[in-house]
């Protein structure tokens, strides 16, 4: 992996939000204020932070998940094309794509709060939330999480 440049490291994280209803699994995706579409929570790693680390700060600074929270770390990986995530090639012109790593939390009894690059969020059955996401590596870690949440049966409240 590139090494951070100016505090960034060359990595993306995805997190999903998810709950235990009497009607079954919600996930949480977010409407992005730039480009009006949804998805799980999303950003970069800094300098020195491990994925799962970043996975927190983007939970807690994009959806207002303060505390303890249960995190899934999925197998789901996609790589992203540098200029997509930055709009140029922050870490030379050898780093054409970085890799994503993929995160479920358990949000059940939490109210998400937004920051100013979402401007909605709303809890979707996986059917919806595979047709909703822009994507396909939110679909991928989507059907993943599904996947791995019924597969370990009942949820315990977060």
């Amino acid at each position: 992996m590139a090494e951070a440049v100016g505090g960034r490291a060359a990595f993306q994280v995805l997190v999903l939000p998810y709950r235990q209803t009497e009607t079954g699994l919600l996930y949480a995706l977010f409407r992005r204020s730039d480009g009006a579409y949804w998805q799980g929570v999303a950003g970069g790693g800094e300098a020195e932070e491990a994925p799962l680390q970043a996975a927190r700060r983007e939970a807690t600074e994009e959806a207002g998940l303060v505390g303890e929270f249960e995190f899934v770390e999925l197998d789901a990986r996609a790589t992203i094309p540098v200029v997509h995530v930055t709009a140029e090639f922050t870490w030379g012109p050898d780093v054409l794509v970085i890799p994503e790593f993929a995160f479920g939390v358990q949000a059940d009894n939490s109210e998400l709060n937004l920051s100013c690059e979402h401007t909605e969020y709303r809890w979707f059955a996986i059917d919806a939330a595979m047709k909703a996401v822009q994507w396909d590596s939110n679909r991928t870690a989507l059907w993943e999480l599904d996947h791995r949440l019924r597969r370990r049966g009942p949820l315990q409240p977060s």
